[in-house]
């Protein structure tokens, strides 16, 4: 499985990739807004989009859909609760679904609601998987619920994602990391990890931007962090009435609802 990120360069910081099959040179397109782009990395490397992945419904994720459509006519896949808000796509995704490219190509799709209540994951089938996480889990961070529902995607992440391979990497829909990262060490100031990590990502440009492991994450990312001591003590200057020893579920959502004003 071959991968190209592509970054747009835009205000929202947008991350597109390419996933194609070293064989037969298919490729599949995932949230191509700026679908010029993706089509000049796919004709560099000699490829071929046959097909355009939306993770959700948002405009920045569909929007370049129309015009790399009519460019290769690819066929549209999404998930199957947002297809209809969409539009124009040719099939509807479901938990445990896979999505075949080329000859060598297989991605597990995961049901993953919590930024938008409709929203696909998908894994790799290789022996080093890769999970693009469009806008649920991002490195360091996690995606806002403003159309969806923060006690689904702390769902999401302790019965799904965080039990995934330690060796999966994570491909989000947007590049913030040095800003989840300073959220980390504002909810957890000794986190070593966090601290070295952040040095190195000011320097980087976003387009070469770290790609984490899952493992990683669970070091770096607050949202994998809820026992921390630290962060509940931290967590509960914020939110005095939380008790002493909160659950993971309630240190979930008292976090996101934190980053939404941080």
């Amino acid at each position: 499985m071959l991968i190209e990120r592509i970054w747009a360069a835009n205000s929202l910081r947008n991350f597109h990739y390419l996933i194609a099959c070293p064989e037969t040179g298919e490729a599949l397109a995932v949230d191509p807004l700026d679908w010029q782009r993706c089509l000049a990395a796919a004709q560099g490397k000699g490829w071929e989009i046959t097909q355009i992945l939306n993770t959700h419904d948002h405009p920045d994720h569909t929007g370049g859909n129309a015009g790399l459509v009519a460019a290769t006519d690819a066929r549209v896949l999404a998930h199957e609760g947002a297809a209809a808000r969409i539009g124009g796509v040719d099939q509807g995704l479901s938990k445990g679904d896979v999505i075949r490219v080329g000859r060598t190509v297989e991605l597990e799709c995961l049901d993953t609601p919590g930024h938008t209540f409709a929203h696909i994951c998908v894994l790799s089938h290789t022996d080093e998987p890769a999970l693009f996480t469009g806008d649920t889990l991002f490195n360091a961070g996690a995606g806002n619920c403003h159309s969806g529902d923060p006690h689904l995607l702390y769902e999401t992440f302790s019965t799904q994602l965080a039990r995934l391979p330690d060796s999966t990497r994570v491909f989000p829909g947007h590049e913030y990391m040095t800003r989840n990262l300073e959220f980390t060490l504002d909810r957890e100031p000794d986190n070593r990890d966090a601290s070295t990590l952040v040095q190195s990502t000011r320097k980087q440009q976003a387009e070469a931007m770290t790609v984490t492991t899952l493992a990683q994450e669970k070091r770096i990312n607050t949202f994998f962090r809820l026992q921390n001591p630290t962060v509940i003590a931290r967590l509960r200057q914020s939110f005095p009435e939380l008790e002493e020893q909160p659950d993971a579920h309630t240190v979930f959502v008292k976090l996101r609802e934190l980053r939404n004003r941080w």
